[in-house]
């Protein structure tokens, strides 16, 4: 009895392993969790999209007869400055970008003083300057 018990879980076990070689293993695999070429374009797109527009609010930040006079004062080279603005990484572009657009609104808002205005755009050169110079 024990050899016949011996016997049927072999050709079990043979026939299993059988089936898991003899079957792609793509076959087999879950593939709800994978990501379709089209999303990534979409998705690579969005990124793109996304950093040339806060390439283009600080750009916007940084001309301008106030945006001159806050980088002369600090002895930097505007044409210079906004070039480096696009070896910026992606994150440091966004954290600038939203500073700019809401010193932007402050200002606007009258919230802030001329002053105060050329200290935000002094300090956002130094940044770009700190950040370029260290790469």
């Amino acid at each position: 009895m024990f050899s016949d018990r011996a016997q049927w879980v072999r050709v079990f076990v043979a026939s299993v392993l059988t089936i898991l070689f003899a079957v792609p293993a793509n076959l087999m695999a879950e593939t709800s969790h994978l990501v379709s070429p089209s999303d990534l374009q979409k998705e690579a797109i969005s990124v793109s999209q996304t950093r040339q527009r806060n390439i283009e609010t600080v750009r916007g930040f940084l001309t301008g007869e106030r945006a001159e006079k806050a980088m002369l004062s600090v002895h930097a080279d505007p044409t210079q400055v906004r070039s480096a603005v696009a070896s910026l990484s992606d994150q440091e572009l966004a954290q600038l970008a939203s500073r700019a657009a809401n010193a932007e609104r402050d200002f606007a808002a009258g919230h802030l003083t001329r002053f105060d205005d050329l200290l935000i755009i002094a300090a956002v050169v130094v940044v770009i300057i700190i950040v370029v110079a260290t790469r």
